[in-house]
C-alpha cells in the first residue's frame, strides 16, 4: 500500500490557511491565507528543503479564499473576500524572482470564493457570494476585459474549474448544483445543470475536479458523497458538453 511520509512543516503565516496550489513546473507552491497574505513556496537549491521566496501583501484588505496559475506560471491570480481579484506576473532575475501586482480585477458584490485559468491562459473565471459567475479575457498588456457575467445559480457559488482540454467551465454551488458553461458564438451559455433527485447531490456542492485527459469529473457535497461523471463529446475532438453520472460514492460507516 502507497504510503505518506511528512518532509516539512510551512509555517509563517499568521491566521487560517485557505488553499494551496502547486505551479504548473512543480517547482512552486501558492499558499493564501486570512492573514491577507500569498506565500510562494520554493525548494533550497538542491536541498528537499522548502523556503519562503516571496510574499505577496497589500493588496488584499480581507482573507485571500484561492489562488490559481497561469498555465505558463508566469501569473498568479488572487480571489479575496475584499471582493476583488489580483493578478500577479513573476519577474525572473539573477538575484532572485519578484512579484508585482500587476492587475486588480473588479465587479463582484461580494466575496470571491474562486479563481481558475483556462487551459490556453487566454480566459479567468471567477465566483462569488454574490451568486454569479465572471469570465474574464486575458489581453495584452496585462489588460483583462470581462466578457461574461452568468447569474444561474441561486445561492452563493464556492468554486469554478475549466476543462482541460477546452474552454468549458463548470461551476457548483451551495444551491446544491453543478452547472457546465459553453461559449456559444461569444455568449456563455449554461448548456447542463446537475441538480436534482436521481442525478445531481443533494447539498452544497463545495469542490469539483477533472482527471489528466477531461473525460471524467468529481464532484465533493455536504450530503457525504462524491459523484463521478463521464464528460460526453458531439463527436470525436469536440469540446465536451455535457456530463453524466458513473457512480456515488459513499463512506462506509462500519
Amino acid at each position: 500500500m502507497a504510503q505518506l511520509d511528512q518532509q516539512q512543516v510551512l509555517e509563517g503565516h499568521t491566521d487560517r490557511v485557505w488553499n494551496v496550489a502547486w505551479s504548473p513546473t512543480g517547482d512552486s507552491i501558492a499558499s493564501c491565507s486570512g492573514d491577507k497574505t500569498v506565500r510562494i513556496w520554493r525548494q533550497h537549491g538542491s536541498t528537499d528543503t522548502w523556503i519562503c521566496a516571496a510574499i505577496l501583501e497589500e493588496t488584499h484588505h480581507r482573507s485571500i479564499r484561492c489562488s490559481s496559475w497561469s498555465p505558463d506560471g508566469r501569473h498568479l491570480a488572487t480571489a479575496s473576500f475584499d471582493a476583488t481579484t489580483a493578478i500577479w506576473e513573476v519577474q525572473i532575475l539573477l538575484q532572485g524572482n519578484t512579484w508585482d501586482q500587476v492587475a486588480l480585477l473588479e465587479g463582484h458584490e461580494s466575496e470571491v470564493k474562486g479563481v481558475a485559468w483556462s487551459s490556453s491562459g487566454s480566459l479567468l473565471a471567477t465566483c462569488s457570494r454574490d451568486k454569479s459567475v465572471w469570465i474574464w479575457e486575458s489581453l495584452p498588456g496585462n489588460e483583462y476585459e470581462c466578457v461574461d457575467v452568468k447569474q444561474g445559480h441561486t445561492q452563493d457559488v464556492k468554486m469554478v474549474a475549466w476543462h482541460p482540454k477546452g474552454e468549458v467551465l463548470v461551476s457548483c454551488s451551495y444551491d446544491d448544483s453543478i452547472k457546465v458553461w459553453v461559449d456559444c458564438n461569444g455568449e456563455w451559455e449554461c448548456a447542463q445543470t446537475l441538480a436534482g433527485p436521481g442525478l445531481g447531490h443533494s447539498s452544497t456542492v463545495w469542490c469539483i475536479a477533472f482527471n489528466k485527459d477531461g473525460s471524467q469529473m468529481v464532484s465533493c457535497s455536504d450530503d457525504q458523497t462524491l459523484r463521478i461523471w463521464n464528460c460526453s463529446f458531439d463527436h470525436p475532438g469536440d469540446t465536451p458538453y455535457s456530463c453524466l453520472p458513473v457512480c456515488v460514492l459513499i463512506p462506509s460507516l462500519s
